[in-house]
């Protein structure tokens, strides 16, 4: 089924650039927006019927690249920038060892910095990013022939 996600890059770049302000204002950094999208498929539900089909969002792998995110974040704070999201992460300042360490396994704990409540906002936000696509490929009328190519 990649043909049909295949036929709606450029809507894609559409929507993401439009989508920017949203990110901004979310609890995420765009790095860290960039990384959610990593685990995130497309689907359209009901796409044999052309009034109920909707394009939702596959967040199943988003548990997986979570933890991640607290070495996003520890990684821009180690640059120098504010540590992203509301989360702000832990005062260890190791910075790109402990990215280091938590990529090899060796991290320190239990708890990765991120809550259910984030994985929650991560969910809600694409989600979103997924009716405003649908939305904009209804606009520009592409809507009906990505539903049927779905289908194929």
């Amino acid at each position: 089924m990649s043909e049909w996600t295949d036929a709606i890059v450029g809507e894609r770049m559409t929507v993401d650039t439009q989508f920017n302000d949203r990110v901004a204002d979310s609890r995420f950094t765009s790095q860290e927006w960039g990384l959610i999208m990593t685990a995130v498929d497309f689907e359209i539900e009901n796409h044999d019927d052309p009034d109920a089909a909707s394009l939702v969002a596959d967040t199943s792998n988003l548990p997986t690249i979570m933890p991640e995110l607290e070495n996003v974040r520890s990684q821009v704070a180690a640059m120098g920038g504010a540590p992203g999201g509301s989360g702000g992460g832990s005062e260890s300042g190791g910075g790109i060892v402990d990215s280091i360490k938590g990529a090899l396994g060796l991290g320190g704990g239990g708890d990765d910095g991120v809550s259910e409540e984030e994985l929650d906002a991560a969910e809600r936000l694409v989600q979103e990013y997924a009716d405003e696509l649908q939305a904009h490929l209804e606009d520009v009328g592409k809507w009906e022939q990505v539903r049927v190519a779905y289908a194929e």
